[in-house]
């Protein structure tokens, strides 16, 4: 059983230190924005993930196999979303001028929506819809970890709030954040081509 668990955690981390749309958004707000900001990103990501987890508990591969065009749904909607945000972060990089506040134009300041940016961002990851279908579930049906499912949802969620916190502290370091006063138009207009990228590859996807 310990060395079940201690898998899943080895295999959770690497699915989360892979870089994705979550990194790129709390990496992107911890240097633009308060760590307060990026704290309720990160709280954002992690319930997403809990519910991913949830619908893992829930048979969310047996609807994958069922409804394969639902993946395909997704995936789409995701990658729309994804357009949107990478689009206000390109719009943000070129309406930028040396006088004006960077925080102002990318993300709204508001807790409730600094959470739903990290919430949705992570609910439109095809990492999270392939991994919590697929890797995941596999630890489900696993006959050693029978009854401790609620210890694996505690687990990845726990997890996913330790890493981006990490990410959240080493981005919002002065260094950071002074490296971000000096070339921010070019890290918004990156960040934004990122996000768009991913958008575009998603809704493309066969």
């Amino acid at each position: 059983m310990f060395m079940a668990l201690m898998t899943l955690v080895f295999i959770h981390l690497c699915a989360l230190i892979t870089p994705g749309p979550d990194f790129f958004l709390v990496s992107q707000t911890a240097i633009s924005h308060s760590r307060k900001d990026s704290f309720y990103v990160v709280m954002g990501i992690s319930c997403s993930v809990m519910v991913w987890a949830l619908l893992a508990l829930l048979g969310l591969n047996i609807i994958f196999e069922k409804m394969a065009w639902l993946r395909q749904v997704l995936f789409i909607l995701g990658g729309i979303y994804l357009c949107y945000l990478g689009l206000q972060m390109l719009r943000a990089a070129f309406a930028k001028k040396s006088d004006q506040t960077p925080a102002a134009l990318i993300l709204p300041q508001s807790g409730v929506l600094f959470f739903l940016k990290g919430f949705l961002t992570n609910l439109s990851n095809p990492k999270a819809v392939i991994y919590f279908g697929s890797v995941f579930s596999l630890f489900l049906v696993n006959p050693k970890l029978e009854g401790l499912h609620a210890l694996l949802l505690f687990i990845v969620t726990i997890e996913t709030v330790i890493w981006f916190s990490l990410v959240m502290l080493v981005f919002s370091m002065p260094s950071f954040k002074a490296a971000y006063e000096n070339a921010a138009r070019w890290i918004d207009g990156i960040s934004g081509g990122i996000f768009t990228s991913f958008g575009l590859y998603l809704i493309g996807h066969k």
